[in-house]
């Protein structure tokens, strides 16, 4: 008999179902990986589920191990970790499914003391990596990073571990305050954010958030815009001090090692490094929403629209447990 697993595709706008397909036997060099959790991006996940992808990036969205095309329907994501036969974890760029067959290579061992839960938060800690190496933050920094989502708390967290630097994190939404806390950041409201900072970024994934990186920033210091707004236009005032200022303004994308590293490291040198900075109790905090993979059609919508049981949690990760 042929075997078969079991995976979470988008259908619709805001649909979702689960599709049995077929499973392959692990050939040469591949291994069958039992999933433990997968983690869902509520950010590029939520674009996804609302059909939010321009038809010119479909081919750049694409993730590592995605079927079907953009629109719909598709099986998207990129953050599961597994069991193979011998007993390790592992963490593989893998849309959510109960199990899947990947290369060896593809496949990065999960640290021992790093727990599955916290293990999920791979993708996103390298993404919040690459932000800072794209951003050339060191020690000593004065950094403001704009937006309390998951992101945005994972950049901030990492330039708090800087020597000496000074890091602020800035969201309109006060009940994100709490995860920030439980992180040792500094949170403030918009209002109340600190002038004059040599590295702002933005990763509120709004327009708003980007100008105001623009006002915080000292003279020639660096922004980084760090979201992905999909279709959506941005605006944005270039007047004022922008020109005065010199200020430098760079994107900031996972898809490539940030410059600076990218002759010495591959993607894969890079997830490693992300693997091994999860070895930090604190972020346990990011951890606490979870969803049982069965009852993920009828739980997602709620929860990727910010409408689900608790909308503070939108600065956590949200796992589907398996």
């Amino acid at each position: 008999m042929t075997a078969t697993a079991r995976a979470l595709w988008t259908t619709a706008p805001g649909r979702f179902e689960i599709r049995a397909q077929p499973l392959p036997a692990p050939g040469m060099d591949e291994v069958l990986v039992t999933t433990l959790q997968t983690a869902v991006s509520r950010g590029t996940e939520t674009l996804i589920a609302t059909g939010g992808v321009p038809e010119t990036e479909y081919q750049r969205m694409r993730a590592p191990f995605q079927e079907g095309d953009f629109p719909f329907p598709v099986k998207y994501g990129y953050a599961a970790v597994g069991q193979t036969p011998d007993g390790g974890r592992v963490f593989a760029l893998h849309p959510h499914q109960d199990r899947f067959v990947l290369p060896r290579a593809a496949l990065r061992p999960v640290p021992d003391i790093v727990p599955t839960a916290r293990a999920v938060l791979a993708a996103n800690m390298e993404t919040a990596l690459n932000v800072l190496w794209d951003a050339g933050a060191g020690p000593g920094d004065r950094i403001t990073v704009i937006g309390a989502g998951l992101v945005g708390l994972l950049a901030a967290r990492l330039a708090r571990r800087l020597p000496g630097a000074v890091v602020q994190i800035v969201d309109r939404d006060q009940g994100r305050g709490d995860q920030a806390r439980a992180l040792d950041l500094d949170f403030r409201a918009p209002d109340a954010a600190t002038p004059d900072r040599d590295i702002v970024i933005n990763a509120s994934a709004s327009g708003a958030g980007l100008d105001q990186a623009l006002t915080l920033a000292g003279f020639e210091a660096t922004v980084v815009e760090a979201s992905w707004h999909g279709s959506r236009p941005v605006s944005l005032h270039l007047g004022h001090g922008f020109h005065a200022r010199r200020l430098r303004l760079i994107s900031s994308q996972v898809g490539h090692v940030a410059a600076g590293r990218r002759a010495r490291l591959t993607h894969a040198d890079r997830l490693d490094v992300a693997l091994g900075l999860l070895d930090d109790p604190a972020l346990d905090a990011l951890v606490v929403d979870a969803v049982a993979f069965d009852q993920a059609p009828a739980r997602l919508p709620g929860h990727l629209s910010g409408t689900g049981p608790d909308p503070a949690l939108t600065g956590t990760v949200l796992r589907l447990i398996y």
